[in-house]
Protein backbone atom coordinates (compact mmCIF):
# COMPACT_ATOMS: atom_id res chain seq x y z
CA UNK A 1 0.00 0.00 0.00
CA UNK A 2 1.75 3.42 -0.86
CA UNK A 3 1.88 5.90 2.09
CA UNK A 4 1.18 9.53 1.65
CA UNK A 5 1.45 13.38 3.28
CA UNK A 6 -0.64 15.97 2.53
CA UNK A 7 0.32 19.49 2.40
CA UNK A 8 -2.78 21.73 2.56
CA UNK A 9 -5.63 19.08 3.70
CA UNK A 10 -8.15 22.18 5.25
CA UNK A 11 -8.18 23.82 1.40
CA UNK A 12 -10.95 23.21 -0.75
CA UNK A 13 -9.22 20.53 -3.02
CA UNK A 14 -8.01 18.41 -0.43
CA UNK A 15 -11.04 16.54 0.00
CA UNK A 16 -11.05 15.44 -3.82
CA UNK A 17 -7.11 13.81 -3.11
CA UNK A 18 -8.37 12.01 -0.43
CA UNK A 19 -10.79 10.49 -2.29
CA UNK A 20 -8.04 10.02 -5.22
CA UNK A 21 -5.56 8.20 -2.51
CA UNK A 22 -8.46 6.28 -1.04
CA UNK A 23 -9.64 5.02 -4.48
CA UNK A 24 -5.74 3.73 -5.37
CA UNK A 25 -6.03 2.34 -2.14
CA UNK A 26 -3.06 4.19 -1.01
CA UNK A 27 -3.31 5.63 2.73
CA UNK A 28 -2.55 8.73 3.70
CA UNK A 29 -0.27 8.80 6.82
CA UNK A 30 0.10 12.00 7.69
CA UNK A 31 -0.87 15.74 7.15
CA UNK A 32 -0.51 19.51 7.81
CA UNK A 33 -2.29 22.83 7.38
CA UNK A 34 -1.84 25.77 9.82
CA UNK A 35 -5.70 26.01 9.63
CA UNK A 36 -6.92 23.39 11.95
CA UNK A 37 -10.70 22.82 10.86
CA UNK A 38 -9.96 19.32 9.01
CA UNK A 39 -12.76 17.03 10.16
CA UNK A 40 -13.23 15.93 6.56
CA UNK A 41 -10.34 13.58 7.49
CA UNK A 42 -12.49 11.60 9.24
CA UNK A 43 -14.21 10.25 6.45
CA UNK A 44 -11.37 8.93 4.77
CA UNK A 45 -8.19 8.71 6.73
CA UNK A 46 -9.03 9.17 10.67
CA UNK A 47 -6.18 7.54 11.74
CA UNK A 48 -3.86 10.03 10.15
CA UNK A 49 -1.12 12.23 12.27
CA UNK A 50 -2.14 15.52 11.73
CA UNK A 51 -0.04 18.94 12.25
CA UNK A 52 -0.71 22.56 12.05
CA UNK A 53 2.83 23.62 13.08
CA UNK A 54 5.26 22.87 9.79
CA UNK A 55 8.28 22.36 12.50
CA UNK A 56 6.51 19.54 14.29
CA UNK A 57 5.03 18.21 10.68
CA UNK A 58 8.25 18.17 8.96
CA UNK A 59 10.25 16.25 12.66
CA UNK A 60 7.56 13.76 12.43
CA UNK A 61 8.88 12.79 8.82
CA UNK A 62 12.22 12.70 9.52
CA UNK A 63 10.96 10.43 12.45
CA UNK A 64 9.16 8.29 9.77
CA UNK A 65 12.06 7.97 7.72
CA UNK A 66 14.72 7.03 10.33
CA UNK A 67 12.42 4.12 11.22
CA UNK A 68 12.38 3.09 7.85
CA UNK A 69 8.83 4.64 7.08
CA UNK A 70 8.98 7.37 4.87
CA UNK A 71 6.65 8.48 2.71
CA UNK A 72 5.86 6.99 -1.18
CA UNK A 73 4.27 10.55 -2.04
CA UNK A 74 3.33 13.68 -0.77
CA UNK A 75 0.46 15.95 -2.28
CA UNK A 76 0.10 19.55 -2.21
CA UNK A 77 -2.93 21.42 -1.62
CA UNK A 78 -1.39 24.60 -0.45
CA UNK A 79 -1.94 28.18 -1.73
CA UNK A 80 -0.28 28.83 -5.20
CA UNK A 81 2.65 30.81 -4.19
CA UNK A 82 3.56 27.94 -1.42
CA UNK A 83 3.83 25.03 -4.29
CA UNK A 84 7.25 25.75 -5.07
CA UNK A 85 8.59 25.37 -1.22
CA UNK A 86 6.43 22.70 -0.35
CA UNK A 87 7.42 20.97 -3.64
CA UNK A 88 11.02 21.36 -2.67
CA UNK A 89 10.64 20.26 1.07
CA UNK A 90 8.85 17.08 -0.11
CA UNK A 91 11.50 15.86 -2.28
CA UNK A 92 14.16 16.60 0.47
CA UNK A 93 11.76 14.43 2.23
CA UNK A 94 12.13 11.85 0.22
CA UNK A 95 9.03 11.42 -1.41
CA UNK A 96 7.36 12.22 -4.94
CA UNK A 97 5.35 14.96 -5.52
CA UNK A 98 1.48 15.14 -6.73
CA UNK A 99 0.59 18.58 -6.87
CA UNK A 100 -2.43 20.95 -7.27
CA UNK A 101 -2.00 22.83 -10.46
CA UNK A 102 -0.71 26.02 -10.64
CA UNK A 103 2.35 23.83 -10.03
CA UNK A 104 4.30 27.09 -9.97
CA UNK A 105 3.32 30.83 -10.48
CA UNK A 106 6.37 31.71 -13.10
CA UNK A 107 8.52 29.58 -15.05
CA UNK A 108 11.98 30.22 -13.91
CA UNK A 109 10.31 28.36 -11.09
CA UNK A 110 9.93 25.15 -12.92
CA UNK A 111 13.77 25.65 -13.49
CA UNK A 112 14.48 25.96 -10.18
CA UNK A 113 12.54 22.72 -9.11
CA UNK A 114 13.89 20.77 -12.58
CA UNK A 115 17.07 21.23 -10.60
CA UNK A 116 15.93 19.97 -7.09
CA UNK A 117 14.28 16.28 -9.06
CA UNK A 118 17.66 15.78 -10.73
CA UNK A 119 19.60 16.81 -7.22
CA UNK A 120 17.28 14.41 -5.08
CA UNK A 121 16.03 11.72 -7.84
CA UNK A 122 12.67 12.58 -6.90
CA UNK A 123 9.71 13.43 -9.00
CA UNK A 124 7.17 15.85 -9.40
CA UNK A 125 3.11 15.42 -11.52
CA UNK A 126 0.51 18.34 -11.21
CA UNK A 127 -3.25 17.94 -11.45
CA UNK A 128 -3.99 18.78 -14.81
CA UNK A 129 -7.36 17.24 -15.12
CA UNK A 130 -8.77 18.54 -17.96
CA UNK A 131 -6.26 16.56 -20.02
CA UNK A 132 -8.27 13.34 -19.20
CA UNK A 133 -12.01 14.85 -19.44
CA UNK A 134 -13.93 12.56 -22.15
CA UNK A 135 -14.95 15.71 -24.30
CA UNK A 136 -11.52 16.86 -24.08
CA UNK A 137 -10.09 13.65 -25.05
CA UNK A 138 -12.59 13.63 -28.16
CA UNK A 139 -11.96 16.71 -29.19
CA UNK A 140 -7.63 16.55 -28.92
CA UNK A 141 -8.28 13.32 -31.37
CA UNK A 142 -10.82 15.19 -33.76
CA UNK A 143 -7.86 18.03 -34.01
CA UNK A 144 -4.88 15.64 -34.80
CA UNK A 145 -6.82 14.34 -37.50
CA UNK A 146 -7.68 17.34 -39.04
CA UNK A 147 -4.54 17.88 -40.96
CA UNK A 148 -3.66 21.76 -39.56
CA UNK A 149 -6.37 23.18 -39.96
CA UNK A 150 -7.25 26.18 -38.14
CA UNK A 151 -10.33 26.65 -35.93
CA UNK A 152 -12.09 29.83 -34.23
CA UNK A 153 -12.93 29.23 -30.65
CA UNK A 154 -14.27 30.89 -27.78
CA UNK A 155 -13.74 29.63 -24.25
CA UNK A 156 -16.14 31.02 -21.72
CA UNK A 157 -15.35 29.95 -17.76
CA UNK A 158 -17.63 31.83 -15.45
CA UNK A 159 -17.32 30.12 -11.97
CA UNK A 160 -18.93 32.87 -9.14
CA UNK A 161 -16.80 33.59 -5.73
CA UNK A 162 -18.57 35.52 -3.16
CA UNK A 163 -16.67 38.19 -0.82
CA UNK A 164 -14.56 36.09 0.94
CA UNK A 165 -12.46 35.61 -2.32
CA UNK A 166 -10.78 38.73 -2.46
CA UNK A 167 -10.13 38.44 1.25
CA UNK A 168 -8.36 35.60 0.97
CA UNK A 169 -4.53 34.69 -0.37
CA UNK A 170 -6.49 33.74 -4.05
CA UNK A 171 -7.56 37.92 -4.04
CA UNK A 172 -3.68 38.44 -3.93
CA UNK A 173 -2.19 38.30 -7.23
CA UNK A 174 1.27 37.65 -5.73
CA UNK A 175 -0.60 34.84 -3.84
CA UNK A 176 -2.45 33.45 -6.76
CA UNK A 177 -1.27 35.03 -9.59
CA UNK A 178 -4.70 36.48 -10.27
CA UNK A 179 -7.59 35.37 -12.18
CA UNK A 180 -5.71 33.94 -15.45
CA UNK A 181 -3.40 31.89 -13.21
CA UNK A 182 -6.05 30.61 -10.50
CA UNK A 183 -8.91 30.17 -12.42
CA UNK A 184 -7.59 30.24 -16.46
CA UNK A 185 -4.23 27.70 -15.64
CA UNK A 186 -6.01 24.07 -16.57
CA UNK A 187 -8.08 25.65 -19.50
CA UNK A 188 -5.21 27.39 -21.09
CA UNK A 189 -3.34 24.29 -20.46
CA UNK A 190 -6.50 22.33 -22.19
CA UNK A 191 -6.42 24.78 -25.18
CA UNK A 192 -2.35 24.10 -25.90
CA UNK A 193 -2.86 20.68 -25.38
CA UNK A 194 -5.71 20.24 -28.40
CA UNK A 195 -4.43 23.13 -30.51
CA UNK A 196 -0.94 23.62 -30.27
CA UNK A 197 1.67 26.22 -28.78
CA UNK A 198 0.93 29.54 -28.29
CA UNK A 199 1.94 31.97 -31.25
CA UNK A 200 0.70 34.97 -29.91
CA UNK A 201 -2.07 36.74 -27.84
CA UNK A 202 -3.59 39.94 -26.56
CA UNK A 203 -5.29 40.82 -23.47
CA UNK A 204 -8.52 43.13 -23.98
CA UNK A 205 -9.66 42.97 -20.08
CA UNK A 206 -8.04 42.22 -17.07
CA UNK A 207 -9.35 42.97 -13.37
CA UNK A 208 -9.64 41.53 -9.87
CA UNK A 209 -13.12 40.15 -11.13
CA UNK A 210 -12.32 38.79 -14.67
CA UNK A 211 -9.86 38.62 -17.37
CA UNK A 212 -10.36 38.29 -21.07
CA UNK A 213 -8.34 38.54 -24.67
CA UNK A 214 -7.35 37.17 -27.90
CA UNK A 215 -5.00 34.12 -28.38
CA UNK A 216 -3.43 32.55 -31.11
CA UNK A 217 -2.12 28.82 -31.27
CA UNK A 218 -0.50 26.41 -33.85
CA UNK A 219 -4.05 25.62 -35.14
CA UNK A 220 -6.44 28.40 -33.41
CA UNK A 221 -7.91 31.50 -32.93
CA UNK A 222 -9.03 31.96 -29.33
CA UNK A 223 -10.66 34.67 -27.48
CA UNK A 224 -11.29 33.95 -24.35
CA UNK A 225 -13.47 35.22 -20.86
CA UNK A 226 -12.71 34.28 -17.33
CA UNK A 227 -14.86 35.34 -14.64
CA UNK A 228 -15.91 35.28 -10.83
CA UNK A 229 -18.28 37.77 -11.07
CA UNK A 230 -21.97 36.30 -10.50
CA UNK A 231 -23.60 39.10 -12.96
CA UNK A 232 -20.98 37.77 -15.82
CA UNK A 233 -23.72 34.33 -16.22
CA UNK A 234 -25.72 34.94 -18.79
CA UNK A 235 -29.51 35.65 -18.22
CA UNK A 236 -31.33 32.80 -18.12
CA UNK A 237 -28.17 30.50 -17.57
CA UNK A 238 -29.58 27.51 -15.51
CA UNK A 239 -26.06 26.54 -13.98
CA UNK A 240 -24.37 28.33 -11.04
CA UNK A 241 -21.24 27.55 -13.32
CA UNK A 242 -20.75 28.63 -17.18
CA UNK A 243 -17.84 26.21 -18.75
CA UNK A 244 -18.26 26.15 -22.16
CA UNK A 245 -16.10 25.67 -25.65
CA UNK A 246 -17.58 26.93 -28.81
CA UNK A 247 -15.30 25.86 -31.91
CA UNK A 248 -16.62 27.04 -35.41
CA UNK A 249 -19.97 27.94 -34.09
CA UNK A 250 -20.26 24.01 -32.41
CA UNK A 251 -21.22 24.43 -28.51
CA UNK A 252 -18.99 21.67 -26.48
CA UNK A 253 -20.83 21.79 -23.07
CA UNK A 254 -18.07 20.77 -20.13
CA UNK A 255 -20.32 21.24 -17.19
CA UNK A 256 -20.88 17.95 -16.80
CA UNK A 257 -17.74 14.60 -16.21
CA UNK A 258 -15.50 16.66 -13.39
CA UNK A 259 -16.50 14.24 -10.72
CA UNK A 260 -13.81 11.67 -10.88
CA UNK A 261 -10.99 13.23 -13.07
CA UNK A 262 -8.84 13.89 -9.61
CA UNK A 263 -9.03 10.36 -9.26
CA UNK A 264 -8.64 9.21 -13.10
CA UNK A 265 -5.57 11.55 -12.18
CA UNK A 266 -3.77 9.90 -9.50
CA UNK A 267 -4.29 6.51 -11.16
CA UNK A 268 -2.27 8.16 -14.23
CA UNK A 269 0.25 9.39 -12.01
CA UNK A 270 0.64 5.72 -10.73
CA UNK A 271 1.01 4.15 -13.56
CA UNK A 272 3.77 6.24 -14.88
CA UNK A 273 1.52 8.52 -16.99
CA UNK A 274 1.57 11.78 -15.16
CA UNK A 275 2.28 14.95 -16.16
CA UNK A 276 5.38 16.70 -15.15
CA UNK A 277 7.09 19.98 -15.05
CA UNK A 278 7.91 20.31 -18.58
CA UNK A 279 4.44 19.36 -19.30
CA UNK A 280 3.30 22.46 -17.53
CA UNK A 281 5.73 24.51 -18.61
CA UNK A 282 3.74 26.06 -21.82
CA UNK A 283 0.86 27.19 -19.69
CA UNK A 284 2.92 28.29 -16.98
CA UNK A 285 4.76 30.69 -19.47
CA UNK A 286 1.22 31.59 -21.10
CA UNK A 287 -0.47 32.68 -17.79
CA UNK A 288 2.54 34.79 -16.66
CA UNK A 289 2.81 36.63 -20.03
CA UNK A 290 -0.96 37.27 -19.79
CA UNK A 291 -0.71 38.35 -16.08
CA UNK A 292 2.01 41.00 -17.09
CA UNK A 293 0.67 41.85 -20.22
CA UNK A 294 -0.31 45.79 -21.54
CA UNK A 295 -4.06 45.50 -21.87
CA UNK A 296 -4.79 46.53 -25.49
CA UNK A 297 -9.00 46.31 -26.31
CA UNK A 298 -8.24 48.01 -29.12
CA UNK A 299 -6.48 45.23 -31.04
CA UNK A 300 -7.85 41.65 -32.23
CA UNK A 301 -11.62 40.62 -31.66
CA UNK A 302 -13.48 40.62 -28.16
CA UNK A 303 -14.84 38.03 -26.95
CA UNK A 304 -18.78 37.94 -27.12
CA UNK A 305 -19.07 39.22 -23.33
CA UNK A 306 -16.46 41.52 -23.19
CA UNK A 307 -18.65 44.48 -24.85
CA UNK A 308 -20.68 45.40 -21.87
CA UNK A 309 -17.30 46.14 -20.12
CA UNK A 310 -15.57 47.98 -22.40
CA UNK A 311 -18.67 49.76 -24.12
CA UNK A 312 -16.93 52.82 -24.57
CA UNK A 313 -13.97 51.35 -26.38
CA UNK A 314 -13.53 52.51 -29.61
CA UNK A 315 -12.12 49.08 -31.25
CA UNK A 316 -10.60 48.41 -35.27
CA UNK A 317 -12.66 46.13 -36.81
CA UNK A 318 -10.72 42.87 -37.74
CA UNK A 319 -10.35 39.49 -38.98
CA UNK A 320 -9.60 36.52 -36.55
CA UNK A 321 -5.98 35.51 -37.68
CA UNK A 322 -2.38 36.30 -36.03
CA UNK A 323 -1.99 38.80 -38.03
CA UNK A 324 -3.73 41.38 -36.31
CA UNK A 325 -1.97 40.54 -33.46
CA UNK A 326 1.31 40.97 -34.73
CA UNK A 327 2.16 37.18 -34.77
CA UNK A 328 5.21 35.55 -36.29
CA UNK A 329 3.74 32.62 -38.29
CA UNK A 330 6.78 30.83 -37.75
CA UNK A 331 7.37 31.87 -34.21
CA UNK A 332 7.05 29.26 -30.79
CA UNK A 333 7.14 30.06 -27.48
CA UNK A 334 8.65 32.98 -25.92
CA UNK A 335 9.66 33.72 -29.57
CA UNK A 336 7.15 36.85 -30.18
CA UNK A 337 8.68 40.21 -28.55
CA UNK A 338 5.05 41.14 -27.08
CA UNK A 339 5.78 38.17 -24.31
CA UNK A 340 9.11 39.56 -23.17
Amino acid sequence: MLAFGMIGVAGYVAPRHMRAIKAIDGEMKVAFDPNDSVGTIDSYFPEADFFAEFERFARHLDNLRHRGEKLDWMSICSPNYLHDAHCRFSLRSGADVICEKPIVLNPWNLDALAKEQQATGGRIFTIMQLRLHPLIERLKAQVDASRGKTFNVDLTYITPRGRWYHASWKGNEEKSGGIGTNIGIHLFDALIHIFGLPMANVVHLRDPNRAAGMLITQQASIRWFLSIDRSDLPAGCKSSTLRSIVIDGEELDLSDGFADLHTRSYEEIIAGRGFGLETTRPSIELATRLRRARLEPHRGDWHPFVARHLSNMVRIPCARNKEVIGADSAAGVGANKQFA
